[in-house]
């Protein structure tokens, strides 16, 4: 029925129509998501007036543009574009896409004043998706780019008062709060802030105590020390604060900076879930690197670990990809169409569509089992040891050496297959490693609804929801988990890594 509306223009596209002309901005391309928002916005959104990225130089590339061409115009997320009409994606990139070299954590993006006003006056709208994911990053890093960095987005506004703001952040901003999670302002569930009669919470003289720190930890500290206190003072705060990471801490830090400094102006602040493989675009299970689940994945289907803490019953937030570039580009239309006000949409799966801790383990357990030569680059030989989720408390007796009733011990041994304790903690480093960083994501006590998404979706109409689709009801979860997802970290995650640097270095060598 839509796919038949599309063709005989019986309905029109709104997204299309405020993108037509438009001239958008986007931070974080060299990223996984950022690639793909780009890639959708280049084949699905052919009027769009410009792209305009922005991206830091480096030392083989200290220009915005070399870098663009050698590492992001080469990537695998544009083979459609390039199998459908390689002339026409060229041109389009040779005309409409436009870099900017600068970096996004420094004053005016390291520009000039009137280049940084030049810009802000060309364009209609950003999407910001330059972030640190990682976890336990150094507190002056995080800080830097995931909260700091926003002070320049809001002068792009401040100079362009009709510009239009996308944040990318993400559904764990949450923190360490129980129950649903709405699309709203979420409150610390550590120590108190203040809060704002708006609804933001005033963090101005949190992040002046937290650079205090950071300075403090600088005088004392110098090399490997330094970073590893500065990691340390990370956790530390965000678990002070209500958050069990640095990442999750630090954007929840962004979006009441940005919520302050864009007071009544055009705001949306976009939060996915956990981000994998693409579902159907570009190509079903399209990714790059390895992401939250895989590292997990990847450790069981090397036989690095087979116990790790997690509540069978819980439900893991998992959404592809394309689903989020899609609700990105969804609300970006909506803002540039209706600029007042500020909005907050949460890209997930749990509330309408969950998948729990256990059956997500079982799906990968089966799928090892029956077709684990159909990844060769995954798996190495079939695993030969169930994959567990005990509860933390246990996890943290087995692998912490702490004594325990031996039937207990014997109880979780045998469940793993092994006969000695010798063998059961062969790999406890790996397994003491990715429960650290990853444990509190395996646990969850909550559920993140999108039900604004859902609404907006259904507003911009039939023909939308076929060219931007987000609802994850669509995910059969068998058959994505174990068909689709694995086959993409096979191809592309590992394999295909492989293979672009072994033609970068005979491109070079040729050169040479």
């Amino acid at each position: 029925m839509a796919a038949q509306q599309l063709k005989s223009g019986e309905s029109s596209s709104k997204v299309l129509e405020q993108l037509r002309g438009k001239h958008v901005l986007i931070t974080g391309t060299t990223g996984f998501l950022g690639k793909v928002v780009l890639e959708k916005l280049i084949r699905a959104v052919p009027d769009i007036g410009g792209i305009h990225l922005l991206i830091r130089g480096n030392k083989r590339h200290p220009d915005a543009r070399g870098r663009f061409l050698d590492e992001i115009a080469t990537s695998s997320v544009f083979e459609r574009l390039r199998h459908d009409d390689n002339e026409a994606f060229e041109t389009f990139v040779e005309e409409r896409v436009h870099c900017v070299t600068g970096e996004v954590t420094e004053p005016m993006f390291g520009l000039s004043p009137s280049q940084f006003r030049q810009l802000a006056n060309g364009i209609d709208a950003i999407i910001n998706s330059a972030a640190s994911v990682n976890f336990r990053e150094e507190l002056d890093k995080a800080l830097a780019i995931n909260t700091r960095c926003l002070d320049n987005v809001a002068e792009l506004a401040r100079q362009n008062s009709n510009l239009s703001v996308l944040q990318v952040s993400t559904c764990y901003v949450n923190g360490m709060n129980a129950g649903q999670v709405t699309e709203s302002v979420i409150k610390p569930a550590g120590e108190p802030l203040p809060r704002n009669p708006e609804g933001y919470y005033e963090i101005d003289e949190l992040v002046r105590l937290l650079e205090d720190k950071i300075a403090d930890v600088r005088s004392r500290y110098s090399g490997k020390m330094l970073e590893k206190k500065l990691v340390d003072l990370g956790i530390r705060e965000a678990n002070r604060y209500g958050w069990s990471d640095t990442y999750t801490f630090t954007k929840w830090l962004g979006e009441q900076l940005l919520m302050k400094a864009l007071s009544g102006r055009s705001l949306t602040i976009v939060r996915p879930s956990i981000i994998e493989s693409a579902l159907e675009e570009p190509a079903p299970g399209w990714i790059e690197g390895v992401k939250v689940a895989d590292a997990i994945i990847l450790a069981y289907a090397r036989e690095k670990v087979t116990l790790f803490p997690g509540k069978r019953s819980g439900v893991i937030d998992v959404i592809p990809v394309d689903l989020v570039a899609n609700a990105i580009i969804l609300s970006l239309a909506e803002a540039l169409s209706e600029p007042a006000g500020q909005r907050i949409y949460q890209c997930c799966s749990g509330s309408s569509n969950p998948i729990s801790l256990g059956e997500f383990i079982d799906h990968l357990m089966v799928e090892a089992k029956t077709s684990y030569a159909e990844y060769d680059q995954l798996f190495y030989r079939q695993p030969s040891k169930p994959f567990v989720a005990v509860n933390r408390k246990l996890f943290d007796a087995v692998v912490g050496g702490v004594r325990v009733p031996l039937s207990i011990t014997g109880r979780v041994l045998k469940m793993l297959g092994h006969s000695r304790e010798l063998k059961a903690l062969k790999n406890l480093d790996t397994t003491r490693s990715l429960a650290t960083i990853f444990g509190f994501y395996t646990a969850p006590n909550y559920i993140f609804r999108n039900d604004e998404l859902l609404s907006l979706s259904s507003r911009m109409g039939d023909v939308d929801r076929v060219l931007f689709p987000v609802d994850a009801r669509q995910i059969d979860w068998s058959v994505y988990l174990r068909k689709i997802h694995l086959a993409g970290l096979n191809r592309y995650a590992l394999k295909e890594r492989k293979l672009y640097s072994l033609r970068s270095v005979k491109a070079r060598k040729k050169a040479a």
